[in-house]
């Protein structure tokens, strides 16, 4: 037999009990989910295209300054004017 609970006046379950539980425990369906209405969908469409849009933008936005060769020449500029004063 299985035990309810813990302590001294834990109640016994026959064993029974315990397998119609399961039975009716294994056929019961969730309800269906709701559908987005069109709102939700905008405001998550709106919501992925601002994530989209910032990381575009900050590629954009960095992409010069990781660029080796701009930095070269920026260098030798700076040590040009540096010299001539």
């Amino acid at each position: 037999m299985f035990g309810r609970g813990t302590g001294a006046g834990a109640q016994q379950v026959p064993f029974a009990f315990v397998a119609e539980a399961d039975r009716f425990r294994d056929n019961v369906t969730p309800p269906p989910r709701e559908r987005a209405g069109t709102g939700e969908i905008a405001g998550r469409v709106l919501i992925g295209l601002v994530v989209v849009s910032g990381l575009v933008g900050s590629l954009l936005l960095g992409m010069p300054a990781l660029d080796v060769e701009q930095q070269r020449d920026r260098v030798q500029q700076q040590e040009q004017a540096g010299h001539s004063r």
